[in-house]
């Protein structure tokens, strides 16, 4: 039932975009709520990780390294160099980059329960690059898109700090002390994630109406390109470290799909001037969880060997 609900997630976040466009004020409202959703979503986030999740770092460092690296050089790299190929407008590169600079997405957990990756293994990549996030973001996005604007790198590491990093760490605390209303309150944090998600997407879709059909088709290349290019060298990377096939799924996985909202939220914060750099990370955001969830299904009936050992 949950797998089913969260497969339905994709096509809920393109009707919310469909709903933005057609009628702004439907999303309006919830603007000022993206960064505050965003910490709702970490919060949940963290209630699902325990100290058990981070033990395969000391077991496998080698494939979390690897992992990280994948993450950011790729995505991020993928990302200036479609922003220069595309001659993006500052506003639209700078967006590109940041979701090329963001984490791993949460959902990356479950598209590789659903492929037959390792899930341990996922989980702890992306707590992994989530906890990297404050340094590796800023400086990054200061890097690659510093020739097109000004970039805070301080003050967007502590954004990071105060909406995702202690987020997740109270919703680990909580998690770790609260006892029986935890186990209570975690069946519920997927459907809050989602929604939350859905409502930034919304918004997001909302706020940028007018400047969308005017952007929508070579953004959409540039999304869908920095998407597949990220699934299918994720996956590459682990075979040239020579990883076993569950790894190399969860490694394209964990390098395709990006946090969005994280980028959403930093282009709101610290890229007011040119809200248009909300935009990727919203089609980001529709799209990766449509790939995905397709990428996912069709590992899924491709069974793993039993006798293939893992790094």
């Amino acid at each position: 039932m949950k797998i089913r609900m969260k497969l339905v997630f994709p096509l809920l976040v393109v009707v919310a975009a469909g709903l933005a466009m057609a009628h702004p004020p439907l999303f309006l409202w919830s603007v000022s709520l993206i960064v505050p959703l965003l910490g709702i979503a970490m919060f949940g986030m963290g209630m699902t990780l325990v100290p058990e999740d981070f033990k395969i770092v000391l077991k496998s460092p080698r494939i979390i390294l690897a992992g990280l690296l994948a993450q950011y050089a790729v995505m991020a790299g993928l990302a200036w160099m479609l922003a220069k190929t595309f001659n993006l407008p500052p506003g639209l590169a700078a967006g590109v980059i940041l979701v090329g600079t963001s984490p791993g997405g949460t959902s990356s957990n479950l598209m590789t329960y659903i492929a037959r990756g390792d899930v341990a293994l996922s989980v702890a990549m992306t707590a992994c690059s989530t906890l990297a996030a404050p340094l590796a973001t800023p400086f990054l996005t200061l890097m690659l898109a510093g020739q097109w604007l000004d970039v805070n790198v301080w003050g967007m590491l502590f954004s990071i700090i105060k909406i995702v990093i202690i987020p997740v760490a109270l919703g680990m605390a909580f998690n770790r002390f609260s006892g029986r209303y935890s186990k209570k309150a975690v069946k519920y944090v997927p459907l809050i994630s989602m929604t939350a998600i859905i409502i930034i997407v919304g918004a997001v879709v909302a706020l940028n109406e007018s400047k969308l059909l005017f952007v929508a088709g070579i953004t959409v290349a540039v999304v869908v390109t920095h998407n597949l290019s990220g699934l299918v060298l994720g996956y590459l990377a682990g075979r040239l470290f020579g990883f076993s096939t569950r790894q190399c799924r969860t490694l394209s996985l964990e390098v395709g799909l990006q946090n969005s909202g994280l980028s959403t939220s930093l282009a709101k914060i610290h890229f007011a001037a040119m809200p248009e750099a909300m935009i990727p990370a919203a089609i980001f955001s529709i799209w990766h969880n449509i790939s995905g969830a397709l990428l996912a299904g069709y590992w899924s009936g491709k069974p793993v060997k039993t006798e293939e050992k893992n790094v």
